[in-house]
C-alpha cells in the first residue's frame, strides 16, 4: 500500500499531473520527449506547434524535477540516463486519485486526447 501523502504529493504540481495522466494511458517505457510533447500541448490547451524554447523548458523540467520526484513511488521507474519512464502495477490509491483528478481537471476533455 502506498501512502496517501505520497500520492497527493505526486499530484501536487500541474505539469507532473499531466505527465502522470499521459503515462497512465501508455504501456511500457515512454521517452521523456514523448511525455514532454503531450504535456506541452495540454498546458497550451491546443495542438499548435511549440516553439523550441517552450519544448526544451518542459523537457528540462520533467527531466530534472518532475520525473525524478515520481520515481519516489515504487510503481514508477525513471531512468534518467536512457530518458525513459515506466509506470507499472499502480496501487488502488493512486488509481483512485488519478481518476478523480482527471475528472476535476478535465472540464473540456483535453486530457483524454
Amino acid at each position: 500500500m502506498v501512502s496517501l501523502d505520497t500520492v497527493f504529493d505526486l499530484f501536487s504540481k500541474e505539469r507532473r499531473r499531466y505527465a502522470l495522466y499521459y503515462l497512465d494511458q501508455q504501456e511500457g517505457r515512454v521517452s521523456i520527449e514523448e511525455v514532454a510533447e503531450r504535456v506541452a500541448k495540454w498546458e497550451a490547451d491546443c495542438e499548435d506547434d511549440l516553439t523550441p524554447e517552450e519544448y526544451d523548458r518542459i523537457v528540462l523540467s520533467l527531466h530534472h524535477t518532475h520525473l525524478p520526484k515520481t520515481a519516489s513511488a515504487e510503481f514508477i521507474e525513471y531512468d534518467a540516463e536512457k530518458g525513459e519512464v515506466n509506470v507499472h502495477g499502480t496501487p488502488a490509491e493512486f488509481e483512485a486519485v488519478l481518476t478523480v483528478a482527471k475528472v476535476l481537471e478535465n472540464e473540456d476533455e483535453a486530457i483524454d486526447a
